[in-house]
C-alpha cells in the first residue's frame, strides 16, 4: 500500500469546463467525476461493502459529528479505524461536522474558538472545534479529512454570511495546522478546504483566495444544496469552482440529484456526495433515465418487467418490489438502494465517458430531455 501516493491528481481530459481525472491514494484510484456513497455512521445503510464497491463505487463518505458521538471516536481507534471495522478496505473521505452545526443549530452556541452542542442522542455536551474536529477524523483513519467550517442559510444577511465564510477561512488554517501535526496521518491522508460565501461571488472569490493560500490537496464548494434551488445553485456553481486551484480536485458538498450532477460537472465539479440515493430508496423511490420512479404507485401492482434490465436487480419484477415495499420488508429498501448507488454510478461512467469522448454537451441534453421527459 505504502508504494502508491499519498494523493495525487491528474486531469486525463476537458471537455468545456468539465474535466475526466483520477485520484491516487494509497488505498486505491477515485475515477473522476466521481460519486461517493454516503456511509454517516460507519455504514452505507441497507448494504455490505463488497456490494456497494460493486455497484462501481471508489470511495465512500464517513460522518465526524454522528460518529464522534456513537459508537465514539476513540472507541472506533481502538477497533482498528473506521476501515477496519466497517470492512471497507478503500478510500473513505469524513466530513468535519460543519453541516450539522447549521442542520442542528438549535442544539449549538457558536464562538471563535468552536461550536459547543448538545448531544442529539442523549443531551451530553459536547465541544467541536478546527482541532478537534480534525482529531477525529484522524481517529477514525480518514483518507480525505475535510477543514472544519461554519455553515450558514443562503437565505442569512450578507453580514452574517460574511462573517461566517471569515471565520471558516480562520478555521481552515487552524485545521490545516492541526492535521500537520498529526505526521503519521498526515503523510498518508489529505486534506481539503471548503469554499464558503453562500451565492455571493464577492464572498466566494474571498473564500478561495484564502484557501489557496493555505493550501490545500483538494477544495470543496461548501454552503449549497441548502434550498436555494438548482437555478441558483448552477449560477453560483458558474463562478465558484473558477475560485479554487483549477489543477485540484473540486467536491460539491451534500449534491445531488442527477440532473443536478450533470448540470455541476459541466461546471468544472469532479466529485459529489449525498444520501439522495440510499434515502429514496429505503422509501420507495429508484432513480432511472426516465426520471424517478416511486415504486409504491398503485400503476406497478402487477408490472413485471425491471426497474432497468441492465440493472443489478433486474432479476426482480416492479410488481414485487411494489409488493415489498408497500408490505414494509427490508428485502425492498435492500434492493432499491443497490439499485439506486448502481444507477449513481453508471451516471458517473456516462459522464466520464463523454468527457473522453469530448461529446459532453450532447450527451447531457440528451440525459435531461429523457429524464425530465418522463
Amino acid at each position: 500500500m505504502n508504494a502508491r501516493p499519498r494523493f495525487a491528481f491528474t486531469i486525463h481530459q476537458t471537455d468545456g469546463k468539465a474535466r475526466l481525472g483520477e485520484i491516487a491514494m494509497q488505498r486505491g484510484t477515485i475515477r473522476t467525476p466521481a460519486f461517493m456513497p454516503v456511509g454517516t455512521a460507519g455504514t452505507v445503510k441497507a448494504m455490505k461493502p463488497a456490494d456497494v464497491r460493486a455497484t462501481g463505487a471508489d470511495i465512500i463518505l464517513g460522518n465526524t459529528y454522528h460518529l464522534m458521538l456513537r459508537p465514539g471516536a476513540e472507541r472506533v481507534a481502538r477497533l482498528g479505524g473506521l476501515h477496519a471495522m466497517s470492512g471497507w478496505d478503500r478510500p473513505i473521505l469524513t466530513d468535519s461536522g460543519g453541516y450539522q452545526v447549521m442542520s442542528l443549530s438549535a442544539l449549538t452556541k457558536r464562538n471563535e474558538e468552536g461550536v459547543s452542542f448538545k448531544s442529539h442522542l442523549d443531551g451530553s455536551a459536547h465541544m467541536l472545534s478546527p482541532e478537534r474536529s480534525i482529531e477525529i477524523q484522524r481517529l477514525l483513519g480518514s483518507d480525505i479529512v475535510m477543514a472544519f467550517d461554519e455553515l450558514v442559510p443562503t437565505t442569512a444577511t450578507r453580514e452574517v454570511q460574511a462573517a461566517a465564510m471569515a471565520r471558516s477561512m480562520r478555521w481552515a488554517e487552524r485545521s490545516r495546522k492541526a492535521f500537520d501535526g498529526g505526521t503519521e496521518h498526515a503523510a498518508r491522508a489529505a486534506i481539503f478546504g471548503i469554499q464558503q460565501g453562500a451565492l455571493d461571488p464577492e464572498l466566494r472569490a474571498s473564500s478561495g483566495t484564502a484557501l489557496k493560500a493555505i493550501g490545500f490537496d483538494g477544495y470543496a464548494v461548501g454552503g449549497l444544496a441548502v434550498g436555494e434551488g438548482q437555478e441558483a445553485m448552477f449560477a453560483c456553481l458558474d463562478h465558484a469552482p473558477g475560485a479554487l486551484d483549477e489543477m485540484k480536485p473540486r467536491y460539491l458538498m451534500g449534491v445531488g440529484k442527477p440532473d443536478d450532477i450533470v448540470g455541476a460537472v459541466e461546471r468544472g465539479i469532479d466529485m459529489f456526495d449525498c444520501v439522495l440515493p440510499t434515502r429514496s430508496g429505503r422509501n420507495g423511490q429508484a432513480f432511472t433515465w426516465d426520471g424517478p420512479v416511486n415504486i409504491r404507485n398503485a400503476k406497478w401492482a402487477e408490472d413485471l418487467s425491471p426497474i432497468d434490465p441492465a440493472s443489478p436487480i433486474a432479476g426482480w419484477s416492479r410488481a414485487y418490489l411494489h409488493h415489498l415495499v408497500k408490505a414494509g420488508e427490508m428485502l425492498g429498501a435492500m434492493l432499491l438502494t443497490e439499485h439506486n448507488l448502481w444507477f449513481y454510478q453508471q451516471l458517473m461512467t456516462g459522464l466520464r465517458g463523454a468527457i473522453a469522448d469530448g461529446t459532453l454537451t450532447d450527451w447531457a441534453n440528451a440525459f435531461r430531455a429523457r429524464y425530465k421527459g418522463n
